[in-house]
């Protein structure tokens, strides 16, 4: 679920700016246009859909990327020319150079930067298709829920309300709480595990495990979830929108990069374009991957 919350304002400055002021989406932005070198250059974004739940992009080296579609930014009126800057620009995406998409990493508009997050995630790719898995970390398949250790005496702080890991946390009589903007995505019975978005400060510093979806990257909070964090506590960031590259994360103290790979993204923005969701993709044309970093 999309979930913005009051933690330090959005910060969406680009890479020339003060390294030491740098978000995370600059480092990683900048760490794999580093390393890349001059392949960054010759490519260029082949396809690109903005689906109903995930916008994916295939390059013309055939890498593909994804990212969560914000759908709650999608104006209401896109015929309106003020609401039209908010959108990317249909028919002038395919034939780009990826290295001018990720321009939009740094503009205020969700809908933009999900797509150049997803032009960022198909870059990553294209380095695990050439160098092979990052160093730095642990390489493991499956769900990076469960690359975490949760103790029954852990607080576990979820950022979105994931049914899964609720079910999960609840079945083990899990100390837990939900941090979500919009109570309505819960169910009756999940709603004694809310708590408002705008407790981030309170609640965040408190958890033995911190969980967030990497759509935080998308609005420009998670730098602010992260630097609540309290030492030693496990956090992970999971979900298509995360990039896998493990230094610019592990910087920040998390310890848990979930992202996928896409295997078959021919099919996979076919899959978008009827409105495809995670169960139609998991599994078949994507791969999930977990980073597992040190600590």
């Amino acid at each position: 679920m999309e979930t913005h919350l009051e933690v330090p304002p959005p910060k969406f400055g680009t890479p020339a700016g003060d390294p030491s002021q740098a978000t995370l989406l600059a480092e990683l932005h900048a760490e794999v246009i580093r390393k890349l070198g001059a392949d960054a250059e010759s490519l260029v974004v082949e396809r690109a859909v903005l689906g109903i739940f995930f916008t994916g992009v295939k390059l013309s080296n055939r890498a593909g990327g994804l990212c969560a579609t914000p759908i709650k930014s999608v104006p209401e009126a896109v015929c309106c020319p003020s609401s039209a800057r908010a959108m990317p620009i249909p028919g002038k995406i395919a034939g780009r150079q990826a290295i001018q998409i990720l321009d939009d990493l740094y503009r205020p508009q969700d809908l933009r930067r999900s797509l150049a997050i997803a032009t960022l995630n198909a870059l990553a790719e294209t380095l695990w298709q050439r160098d092979g898995a990052p160093s730095g970390a642990e390489i493991r398949e499956g769900d990076a829920f469960d690359a975490l250790n949760i103790q029954p005496e852990h607080y576990v702080a979820l950022v979105g309300a994931f049914p899964p890991y609720m079910r999960e946390l609840r079945r083990r009589n899990q100390r837990f709480n939900v941090l979500e903007l919009d109570p309505g995505t819960l169910k009756p019975d999940e709603l004694p595990f809310y708590i408002q978005a705008d407790h981030a400060p309170q609640i965040v510093p408190k958890a033995d495990v911190f969980i967030t979806t990497g759509t935080t990257l998308v609005n420009g909070t998670l730098d602010g979830l992260l630097s609540l964090l309290a030492p030693g506590a496990q956090a992970a960031v999971i979900g298509p929108t995360a990039t896998l590259l493990p230094g610019p994360y592990a910087e920040r103290g998390v310890t848990v990069v979930g992202g996928t790979r896409v295997r078959e993204p021919d099919a996979l923005l076919d899959m978008l374009a009827e409105g495809g969701s995670g169960y139609h993709i998991f599994g078949k044309t994507v791969q999930r991957v977990t980073l597992c970093l040190p600590r």
